[in-house]
């Protein structure tokens, strides 16, 4: 039983873990080389995109018009992000203004050999099996390709999620004293008075049926001849 709690316990910190890598802002200093428009083919990785409902375009045939955000790393990566409004429910980002995000991020178009370097918020992945890119949220320039502004939000966000956390464990251990151990401890109670019962009840039945055995064997005697 333990062993399965402990399963299960790793189980969910992995999954809290990649539900905040996903979700939390990052912060990426890269220089935007191209900005476009997509007819995107959406299928199972859906999931990874914005909702119908914030205003994204679709054909009859299923294809979604997205904005592309192509940039590159100081050490040469390529790193595209798509540029896509969020809406109200999830992720809370209410990000409305994707048009003219688009906008600031083809007027900071640079080249190599004239590099102009901005630090992206986004939130999400880039995987190219997946086929899935990470939302652009704001665009910031900054002074070179060395510059990291500290990521507040996601430092903010972690902060407020460690201290419910610990409210919710301080509440958690009150109710468990209050309510839960006092019924394990009655119950665990109850138990050892059935065992005890059970074992007092099995030691009579094996004493009546030894008794039984005695009885029935000085019977059994009892038909016998006598010996000569």
């Amino acid at each position: 039983m333990r062993n399965v709690q402990v399963v299960l316990g790793v189980l969910f910190g992995v999954a809290v873990f990649l539900f905040l890598d996903y979700a939390l802002p990052s912060r990426e200093t890269v220089r935007i080389t191209n900005t476009y428009n997509k007819l995107t083919d959406l299928g199972w990785n859906r999931i990874f995109y914005a909702a119908p409902d914030t205003g994204t375009v679709e054909n009859q045939q299923g294809l979604r018009d997205i904005r592309f955000i192509d940039t590159v790393k100081p050490n040469g990566k390529p790193l595209v992000y798509r540029n896509e409004d969020t809406g109200l429910i999830w992720p809370p980002y209410f990000k409305y203004d994707s048009s003219n995000l688009h906008a600031v991020a083809g007027d900071l178009r640079s080249t190599s050999e004239s590099p102009r370097w901005v630090s992206i918020t986004s939130y999400g992945w880039r995987n190219d099996l997946l086929t899935i890119f990470p939302n652009a949220i704001s665009i910031t320039p900054v002074a070179g390709p060395g510059e990291r502004p500290t990521n507040w939000p996601a430092l903010v966000i972690l902060v407020i999620l460690g201290i419910l956390l610990a409210l919710f464990w301080r509440a958690w251990n009150r109710f468990r004293e209050a309510r839960i151990s006092p019924a394990v401890t009655r119950a665990e109670r109850r138990l050892e008075r059935m065992d005890a019962r059970a074992d007092r009840a099995r030691e009579r039945l094996g004493s009546e049926a030894r008794e039984a055995r005695g009885r029935f064997r000085g019977w059994v005697q009892s038909w016998r001849p006598p010996r000569r």
